[in-house]
Parts: C-alpha cells; sequence; structure tokens
C-alpha cells in the first residue's frame, strides 16, 4: 500500500481541540461542565456585520474572487491599520486568507525553506509549534518563565538573533499568557531586532483590539520604521469581532511578500468567499461599539479571575493586559492528590480538575510552559464565577 507523506506524521491534532472535545462528550453525556478551554470570543458581530452578508447573498455573483482579497476588504484593512498606528499600507502591501491560522501557515510556506531556523518565544500558541514542525523548520524556543511574567528580554532576543534564524515570530497581546508589552519594551526589542537584517519578523497581533488597563496596542514598525522593510503583521476578525467561524485572516507587510502569498492562495484557497468578504469589511470599516464594550467587559472578567487565583496559596500568575486569557502557574500542586487521583504534572491537574469538578481548562504544555495551565474566561457570564469557585475548592482539597 503507497505510504502517506512524512509531513503527516508531524501534523498533530490541536491539544486545545482536544480539551474542548472531551469537555464536549461530558457534557452530552450529562455532565455539568464548565469550559474554560477554547479560545472563542463567545459574542456575536454588530447588526450591521449580517446585514451586510444579507446584501451579499441577495446580489451573490457566484465568481471567483480576487486571490489578494477583494479591494474593498484591502482598503478597510488599511482603515483598521490607520486606526491602530500603523499607516501607509496600500493594497500591494496586503493580502486576505481563511483566518489567521491559514495566513501563519501559508507565511512559514512563503518564508521557510526546509532546516531554516524559526524562532519564537515560550509560552507560545500551540499551532506555532505544530506549523513549524510540518514545513520542517529549526524550531528555536526562547524560554520566557513566570519569573519573567512571560515575556522577552531584549538580551535573549539579541542572543537569539545572532544564531540568524530566518523568521522570528511575535506574538502581542499574547495567547496563552494575556501578557502585553509595554511601548518602551516594544522599543527595547525592536532596536535588538534592527541590529540582525537577515531575520523576517512576523507580528501575529490578532488582539491588538483587547488591551487593557490604558497600556496600549504597539508594534516594532512604529517603534523602528526602518523595519517596515522586513516585518510581516498578521491579524483576525475571529477574537476582536466575534467572528472566529467566518474565517477571515489579514495581513499587511512588504509587496513582495503579499505577492507571493497571493499566489500561493491562487494554488490553495483562490479567495476568500464573496460573502464573508462583505460581512468582514462591515465588521471592519461599520460601528466598533460591539468589539469597544467586550474589551471593556474582559478586562472585568479578568480582575475577577485573578482575585479567585489570589486566594489559593502557591498559585502565581502574572497579571495579563490583553486577550481573554490567564495563565497561572500551578506546580504548587504537583506530588500532591485529589482523592485517590495523584497530581505529578499538569496533563494530571487538568484531567483531575476536570473529572472532578466538571472545569475544563488546557494544560500549560501544550503551550510549552508545563508548570501552568490556560483558563479562557470567555464562557457564559452565569459559569464564571462558579467554574472559579470549583477550582478554588479543588486546590483547597489537595492533599
Amino acid at each position: 500500500m503507497p505510504q502517506l507523506a512524512a509531513r503527516t506524521g508531524r501534523a498533530k491534532p490541536s491539544a486545545i481541540m482536544q480539551v474542548a472535545e472531551k469537555a464536549k462528550r461530558l457534557k452530552a453525556e450529562g455532565r455539568d461542565i464548565i469550559s474554560f478551554s477554547i479560545g472563542v470570543p463567545n459574542f456575536l458581530p454588530g447588526p450591521h456585520v449580517y446585514a451586510a452578508a444579507r446584501e451579499a447573498l441577495a446580489h451573490d455573483s457566484g465568481q471567483y474572487g480576487s486571490n489578494r482579497g477583494s479591494d474593498a476588504l484591502l482598503d478597510a484593512f488599511i482603515g483598521h491599520l490607520d486606526r491602530i498606528g500603523l499607516p501607509g499600507y496600500t493594497r500591494a502591501h496586503c493580502a486576505s486568507g481563511i483566518g489567521a491560522k491559514h495566513i501563519l501557515y501559508t507565511l512559514a510556506e512563503v518564508l521557510l525553506d526546509e532546516g531554516d531556523g524559526f524562532a519564537f518565544a515560550t509560552p507560545y500558541w500551540t499551532t506555532y509549534l505544530d506549523i513549524a514542525e510540518i514545513v520542517g523548520a529549526d524550531i528555536r524556543l526562547l524560554p520566557c518563565p513566570p519569573e519573567q511574567d512571560y515575556k522577552l528580554t531584549p538580551a535573549q532576543l539579541d542572543a537569539a538573533l545572532a544564531r540568524k534564524p530566518k523568521v522570528f515570530l511575535f506574538n502581542n497581546p499574547s495567547n496563552p499568557t494575556g501578557m502585553v508589552y509595554t511601548q518602551a519594551e516594544i522599543a527595547a526589542l525592536a532596536d535588538v531586532l534592527v541590529r540582525h537584517p537577515d531575520t523576517w519578523i512576523v507580528t501575529d497581533d490578532i488582539y491588538n483590539r483587547m488591551v487593557f488597563d490604558g497600556v496600549g496596542y504597539h508594534n516594532v514598525v512604529q517603534a523602528r520604521p526602518e523595519l517596515r522593510e522586513r516585518t510581516i503583521f498578521v491579524d483576525s476578525l475571529s477574537k476582536t469581532y466575534g467572528m472566529p467561524g467566518w474565517r477571515v485572516g489579514l495581513l499587511a507587510g512588504p509587496e513582495n511578500v503579499a505577492k507571493a502569498f497571493a499566489t500561493m492562495n491562487s494554488n490553495h484557497i483562490t479567495n476568500v468567499p464573496e460573502v464573508v468578504t462583505a460581512a468582514a469589511v462591515a465588521a471592519l470599516s461599520g460601528p466598533q461599539d460591539v468589539p469597544a464594550a467586550k474589551c471593556a467587559e474582559f478586562q472585568a472578567r479578568r480582575d475577577q479571575v485573578m482575585a479567585a487565583l489570589a486566594q489559593i496559596p502557591g498559585v502565581v500568575c502574572p497579571k495579563p493586559a490583553g486577550a481573554f486569557y490567564v495563565f497561572p502557574d500551578v506546580s504548587v500542586a504537583f506530588g500532591k492528590s485529589h482523592g485517590d487521583t495523584r497530581i505529578a504534572n499538569d496533563v494530571d491537574l487538568c484531567n483531575a480538575l476536570l473529572e472532578a469538578k466538571g472545569v475544563a481548562c488546557v494544560p500549560g504544555s501544550a503551550f510549552g510552559e508545563p508548570r501552568a495551565l490556560r483558563i479562557s474566561y470567555t464562557c457564559p457570564e452565569a459559569q464564571l464565577a462558579p467554574g472559579l469557585d470549583r477550582i478554588r475548592e479543588f486546590f483547597a482539597e489537595l492533599t
């Protein structure tokens, strides 16, 4: 029998989705489950988005669209870039895809040959490692433990770039930690990046509209404009607009990168569908009251989660300033037991928490930090406090 391609053996199912599916299965069996696992915003876009989609359906052309993305979508994205402090991009610098995951995977194909160095910080979004392994990159992890607030230091970056990786991938605000780099921190990293001109910079900043506490969103291109010629900014409608299922991702970068990306689209997806494009244009260009309100709501939820974790002795959690995650160090539980269940590591802890209390979280090892677990606090509002109470009860019952 013919064999599958070797790369299929390097591809792994999403650890996040595995937890979410297990929680869903237990709920279908009648268990009372509260899920803090999957990073879904759990709100819907404004009515103008649906109105635009219905209008597009009523006048659907049924034709292929642009590999790069429609002019209307690119123009709406350029307007968004202007508003967040990244002016000066044109349609030739931009392209669209089927969600940020597709954007990142295709960028790996555009920028990396097999064996090329691919550097990014730990903790990382699970897909970074998966993509790197599938394309056969030389993976270079930069550990950023809770002791340094899960943030990359200029010295770490300088040492990593001295090894001349082909691509440096930077995530701000961060999934899974929710950490946000300040303007000064971004400037310090940008100064390092300028000294290493042989590395592409990919900024995965899909939570740029979900920043709390007045910290603001900042990008290395703002700090050092000369980095624009080798920086690719990645964005998505999924989190900001409550549209994960619509699958719209966008990039802005050098013209040759955007052109190569569009060429890959011509072989992969052809184009973002017409109806989805219309909804995306409406989201980016229309009223922004829903994203603004949700940002304020998530900040309040962040405070609620942090207050609950502060009541658990030994649990340490750097305070996140964006996205909708907290990433506590729960290693205080390792070596203890819950009832008859011994907890040796983060996976044991998450399994025991789900079985004993019906609370689903993702083990930190899925993100490269086995001392932690990720809590996504986008569940229905009525479930947040009870879910946090169950976590506190679980830790209180450890022996």
